[in-house]
This record gives structure tokens, sequence and C-alpha cells, in this order.
């Protein structure tokens, strides 16, 4: 468990604008992911995660700093099957069927994992006789995934790995994750669905403007936005935004949920003040510590 897996020491990369300029897409990272760690890579768009997963990947290479994947370079790492990764887009022939892509690629592995075993572990077996064409993007995600796994890697990558998924297909998608981290695979996933972050990583790398704001367990990382969330059924009349220490608040049907930094005083208020019924208080999320710790970052625009 002590091992390390990634070893990213002052990694920087830049990149040049449409005007010509350069911007740091990563701009001195430096972190350490041990084996069997479940890692959450969260940030806004344009924080740096795609570049950075791509140095892992060995897809770029750094302009400073080192990374060190599996104990040599990345491109070693990948070379021998020590890593795998779901991508977003690419990778796929759509004219042949499910299984004949797997059998494809396992062709290429000295130690391919049996195609039965993978296509269960991707759960792809009803679907093993389908053209690619034919299936649906979160389905291709899974057939990603189970290419991913083919050489059983010590590592795996995952940048936005439930995309095109509906929400039965990523509670299953989680469940093959978990087997996964229960023999022992580290994994790192990139995703905007901050709930399955909140989930199933162990471990939060928060970025923004290609630096690391936050790491840490996911609880910890969590507590870092200060603020809790009071929501009520709130009078017509009641403006949310006009009450005393109320940083922000949005309305889903009846219900007005109100992020501030003191909700004892802002329920006590409610309660004893106003009309507002149904009144509850609930500890700051990850959703609430990623705005929080990166709301400043928003305008990080080039970088991936």
């Amino acid at each position: 468990m002590n091992e390390p897996v990634i070893e990213a020491q002052g990694l920087t990369k830049s990149f040049k604008t449409g005007s010509g300029t350069r911007f740091n897409a990563v701009d001195g990272i430096e972190t350490t992911i041990r084996r069997g760690e479940i890692i959450g890579l969260l940030g806004p768009n344009g924080a740096g995660k795609s570049t950075l997963i791509d140095m892992v990947l060995g897809l770029t290479s750094p302009d400073g700093g080192s990374i060190r994947v599996l104990g040599g370079a990345p491109r070693a790492a990948i070379a021998r099957g020590g890593i795998g990764a779901v991508l977003q887009t690419g990778g796929l022939l759509p004219q042949l069927t499910v299984r004949d892509t797997l059998r494809m690629i396992a062709a290429t592995h000295r130690n391919a994992m049996p195609i039965s075993e993978v296509l269960e572990q991707a759960d792809l077996t009803e679907l093993a006789d389908r053209k690619v064409v034919k299936c649906s993007g979160g389905e291709q995600q899974r057939v990603r995934f189970a290419l991913a796994i083919m050489a059983s890697p010590e590592l795996l990558i995952l940048d936005e790995p439930t995309t095109g998924m509906d929400a039965n297909a990523r509670h299953r998608f989680w469940e093959s994750m978990r087997a996964q981290a229960h023999e022992g695979r580290t994994i790192v996933f990139a995703t905007h669905y901050i709930e399955e972050a909140q989930n199933f990583a162990e471990r939060i790398v928060m970025v923004g403007k290609g630096r690391i704001v936050a790491d840490g367990p996911t609880e910890e990382v969590r507590a870092q936005a200060s603020s809790q969330t009071v929501s009520a059924v709130l009078p017509p009349s009641l403006d949310p935004r006009s009450l005393p220490g109320v940083i922000s608040a949005k309305t889903s049907g009846d219900r007005t949920s109100m992020t501030t930094t003191d909700s004892d005083a802002l329920a006590r208020l409610l309660l004893t003040q106003t009309e507002a019924s149904d009144v509850l208080i609930a500890n700051a999320s990850l959703e609430d510590a990623f705005i929080a710790l990166t709301s400043d970052n928003d305008d990080a625009g080039q970088a991936a």
C-alpha cells in the first residue's frame, strides 16, 4: 500500500493560445499516489486535469519537472501492460462486434484475460455479438473499459468514464470499479459527476489553474468548505438572499437550499421570525467544497 504508483514532482506544461501567448495548463503539480488508492481527480473545465492524465499516460511530455509511473517512465509502464485507460473518445472500430474488438486487442497482449471474463467484468456479455456502431455511447464506454482491463493492469486511469451512461449503467459501472479496487488495483478517475467522487473516491485531488488546490481524504476535503446548507420551504414573499449570513441560494420545487457560514443562526431566524417550514440543516457536500476551492479558477480557460 505504501509503494508509489505515480510520482509527480514540479510538473509543468504550457501551450500557445490562438493569439500566440503561452499559458500553463499544468503549473508545478506535485503529488504521490500509492498502490491501492482510489483517487477522484476533480477540477473545473480548463483546470488541467486532461493534460495531467496525458502526462501520466505518456501521451505528452512535461516541459518541466518529472513524472514516474510504476517506478519508471509512463511509456514503459504502458508497454508492459501496467496501465489501463478509459478515455472519453476514440479507439473503437465501428464495424467490429464487441467480442471481435476484444479479441483483436487481446492478441496484442502477452497475458490477456479470457474474453469471457472481460465481458463479464465490463457487463458486456449480452452485447458481445453486437457491432460497436450499434452500441450506445454508454455501452461504448463499457467497451473501452473492457479494453482497459484486458491485461490486468496495476493502474487504471479513467477520464470521465461514465459519460453517456444512464443512472442504472453508472451504478453498474461503479459496482464493477469496486470489484477492481478489491483486487488491489490503483484507480484514478476524473469526473464531472461530483456525487460519484464523493461516493467512490477514498482521496480527492482537486486542481484549478493547473495547480493542486486540495489533496487529501474525501471527508477532509469535503470539510474544507466551511459553509453549511440550510434548506426550508419559504413563503413566496421572502427573498432568501436577503437573509443575514446567506452566501448563495437555489430553489427546487417548493424547497430552497441556502449556503451559510452560520447554520444555527439562520435556522433560528427562519423558525422564529419567518413563516418558513420544514427547516433542515446539512453539512457541506463535496460539491460545496469544489465550488469554494475552485470558484476563483473558473477563468482558467485554456487548459484542458
